[in-house]
């Protein structure tokens, strides 16, 4: 058997190779094209004219080689990598602004990030590094965050305990150690599952060896990421110790994907644990950087960037191949032609709301849905608060903050509970401060802070006023707001004490808020629920970006994982189906490259 399965990894090394890489003509990666540092723009007004341009059916750019709907990371990645290989491409925007999950707004003199809280993954050289060099030109720079970088906190005011998480593979299994003396051979056998390449080896395969692996078994065979995709992560903890307080710091960062513990997928929990082992950083400057220095990129190659550009269908000829876009202005559309189509507004919205009905009920399409679900909601509060960093004792880091150690039965709980008892009693809130995190936030902010905070709500809870004007809804949500916003101060306020009597501005984004400003059809963060559904060998192999409808792709984190690098890993894919090749392997040899020029460089 295992010879069979030794010599069905290397066919299958061979075909990757052959099937994606063999028939390449162009390639992002082939040239290294960061550039030397520009001087930071803090102009808004400046940075606005990149942002912020508003959609005209002038100008949009004549001979397109592809349309993109959304503006998130994976759709201005998968609109860069067409650029740097010569495609003009058009990434359109339904809100004001670019950026999807990693615009920024500004209220009252205080600038807020709504998605973007801390990235793994970014050491010098390292492959997702070289990727987000390579994809700004070398511009967008990075904060490293304290370390530890993530405190859980359990338990009440009167019984709080702090448990620091710290980057570092050795030093994170020691200071575990140091909290839970004892425990040494429960922290010891906790493994995290690799093997996630091969999720995306099923997207990249031809869809008939694809299929072959999954029926046969020997995908799961061939992967520990997917023999322990189906273990819950309550059930894997529970197996290591008896102690609760461990349990709910092994499982503590559920929350950056949102599943409670014994929904979730423990190979989806270890590749967050992995994530972070070696640190995490802060985007210098603020999340909108990550847009400013994407766009010009696309406008270089004849593309553009449009916002206020909502797309209200795809358009099909009569062959029900994607031929372009509408775009609704006003009462009137404007229809935009390409040859490609990609999606970036997740899967809900491509096909149940962009495909017309009867392209909706296709059995290939009914497939991939009935395979999905929505994720759960999310809630923000966002804080502004005057005086600095030092002065209100924030830093560069994250708390996870938990009212005790029963992690599944208190967010099963807030969940099933009625919208007026769990505002009252919010299970699980992240809370850290954006402007501790960047460096520049002293000369762009002086004397001002922010703080923000992130949880889980029902989308039942308020989807009533979800046709509300979006600035003047009923008094009855505004209420339900202030309790949330209420209950939720007490318990920032407990970790930041200096904070409390300096808050001049808070407000919350719930579910309906995420509907609205970023298209998320039940208020979800993370695009499909990312349960152990999410992760069936089937699906994985079934949903990639080339969709039913030919010519129309998929991209961001709907295809791979949710979160800027699962999102940008899902542009990868998708370039990798629309320019057949394996950007994957070009990415890999473009680092490898850098990291020879750097250290010939110092020789």
């Amino acid at each position: 058997m295992w010879i069979a399965i030794i010599a069905i990894s290397l066919a299958l090394v061979a075909i990757l190779f052959k099937y994606v890489l063999g028939t390449a003509k162009t390639n992002p990666f082939a040239i290294d094209t960061r550039e030397p540092l520009k001087p930071m723009v803090f102009d808004e007004k400046l940075k606005k004219k990149v942002l912020k341009k508003g959609f005209l059916a002038s100008k949009v750019p004549q001979d397109l080689d592809a349309v993109v709907v959304g503006s998130g990371i994976g759709g201005l990645a998968i609109a860069v990598l067409l650029a740097k290989v010569g495609k003009k491409v058009l990434v359109l925007e339904q809100h004001d602004r670019a950026g999807g999950c990693c615009h920024t707004f500004t209220e009252q003199g205080f600038e807020f990030d709504v998605g973007i809280h801390y990235i793994g993954e970014l050491m010098d050289d390292s492959p997702f590094r070289c990727m987000v060099d390579q994809l700004t030109n070398g511009q967008l720079q990075w904060d490293p965050l304290e370390n530890p970088f993530d405190k859980v906190v359990l338990g009440p005011p009167e019984n709080r305990r702090i448990y620091p998480i710290y980057s570092g593979k050795k030093r994170y299994v020691d200071e575990l150690k140091k909290c839970f003396p004892g425990e040494e051979k429960a922290i010891d056998e906790y493994k995290v599952a690799n093997g996630v390449w091969f999720m995306v080896l099923l997207k990249l395969l031809p869809t008939p060896l694809a299929k072959f692996l999954v029926h046969t078994g020997l995908a799961s065979r061939l992967s520990s990421f997917f023999r322990y995709a189906s273990r819950s992560l309550t059930d894997v903890v529970s197996e290591l110790t008896q102690n609760k307080d461990l349990r709910a710091v092994m499982s503590y960062i559920f929350g950056t994907y949102g599943k409670m513990p014994k929904d979730a997928s423990f190979s989806m929990h270890s590749l967050l644990l992995c994530h972070y082992l070696n640190g995490a950083w802060y985007p210098k400057g603020g999340a909108s950087e990550i847009a400013y220095h994407m766009i010009p990129i696309i406008e270089k190659a004849g593309g553009a960037v449009l916002v206020r550009a909502p797309v209200n269908r795809i358009l099909l000829n009569d062959a029900k191949e994607a031929i372009g876009v509408s775009v609704l202005k006003g009462q009137e559309e404007v229809h935009v032609h390409a040859p490609i189509v990609i999606s970036d507004a997740g899967i809900f919205n491509t096909y149940e709301r962009l495909l017309p009905k009867d392209v909706q009920t296709m059995p290939a399409i009914q497939k991939q849905l009935s395979m999905v679900q929505h994720g759960d909601g999310g809630l923000s509060i966002f804080i502004g608060v005057e005086g600095t960093k030092e002065e209100l004792g924030l830093k560069a880091d994250n708390y996870f903050i938990f009212p005790e150690n029963n992690l599944d039965e208190l967010i099963d709980g807030y969940m099933k509970g009625k919208r007026e008892e769990s505002s009252k009693k919010v299970p699980i809130i992240f809370v850290a401060s954006p402007s501790a995190k960047d460096s520049t936030w002293p000369e762009r902010s002086p004397g001002k802070s922010t703080v923000t905070v992130v949880s889980f709500a029902n989308y039942a809870w308020f989807k009533e006023w979800k046709d509300d004007k979006v600035k003047n809804r009923s008094v009855d949500y505004k209420e339900l707001k202030e309790a949330f916003i209420n209950n939720i101060l007490e318990a920032v306020t407990e970790i930041y004490p200096n904070i409390k009597d300096r808050i001049e501005y808070v407000d919350a984004g719930t579910p309906i808020t995420n509907q609205h400003y970023i298209a998320a059809p039940e208020g979800e963060i993370y695009g499909i629920d990312h349960g152990i559904p999410r992760f069936n060998v089937e699906l994985n192999a079934i949903i990639r970006p080339q969709t039913p409808i030919k010519n129309l792709f998929l991209t961001g984190q709907d295809m791979m994982l949710c979160g800027f690098i699962g999102a940008l890993s899902g542009a990868l894919i998708c370039g990798s189906a629309i320019l057949n090749r394996n950007l994957y392997v070009d990415a890999l040899m473009h680092v490898i490259k850098v990291k020879y020029g750097r250290k010939k460089k110092k020789e």
